[in-house]
């Protein structure tokens, strides 16, 4: 039996498992989850993983692992996408906890509430400005690191430019405009075309 990935549609946390096995056509068998029908918080899904959080893997002994960053670098192990070298491992690392705390909790809610929330737009304006604002800093430091670079680290592809373009591809349903970031923009192009992304819903269906 395969892996078992638990993921909720459009989620950019749960595209990077599932583009890692996309990428190196690791089998993984996929359970959606509707969090905005609250399926995340029912005692079916719970009895799986108690925090009620997405992605979440089950791996194919039974273990349970969660943070989508940690399951795409599991599934990536052994393949090309997992960086040789010790140092670069590591950068890796470095960049992969960057954009769980410097692009992902601003990107993730402000595009939550302009394009999957639409109707909460209103009613979230301050926060969603506030969160497109806070944004901006994450991402100046990331197209000033890409300027000259084709990849996060080292290169070629890997597992850390899966986990960066996870939600910073999707910065403009967030209102967050990219044209100040030309780096970061001529990445998500590279990294697009090197892993030859397909679309999201084709990645996680809905």
């Amino acid at each position: 039996m395969p892996d078992t990935l638990y993921y909720t549609p459009g989620s950019g946390n749960s595209l990077k498992p599932a583009l890692v096995a996309h990428h190196t056509g690791r089998p993984l068998h996929r359970v959606r989850i509707d969090v905005l029908a609250g399926e995340s918080r029912q005692p079916a899904f719970l009895a799986i993983n108690p925090r009620g959080q997405l992605p979440y893997l089950v791996t194919s002994d039974g273990q349970g692992l969660g943070e989508s960053n940690a399951i795409a670098w599991y599934l990536a192990e052994g393949s090309a996408l997992m960086p040789a070298q010790p140092l670069e491992r590591a950068q890796a690392v470095q960049w992969m906890i960057f954009e769980q705390t410097a692009l992902e909790p601003f990107i993730s809610p402000a595009r939550f509430f302009t394009a999957i929330l639409p109707g909460e737009r209103e009613a979230r304006a301050a926060e969603i400005a506030a969160w497109q604002a806070a944004a901006q800093p994450g991402l100046a430091r990331l197209d000033a690191h890409l300027t000259g670079r084709d990849f996060v680290v080292g290169r070629q592809v890997s597992v850390a430019d899966i986990a960066v373009y996870g939600y910073t591809h999707l910065a403009e349903e967030g209102g967050i405009g990219l044209a100040a970031y030309p780096a970061v923009q001529t990445w998500i192009a590279q990294v697009q075309r090197v892993l030859q992304v397909p679309p999201l819903d084709r990645l996680l269906p809905a």
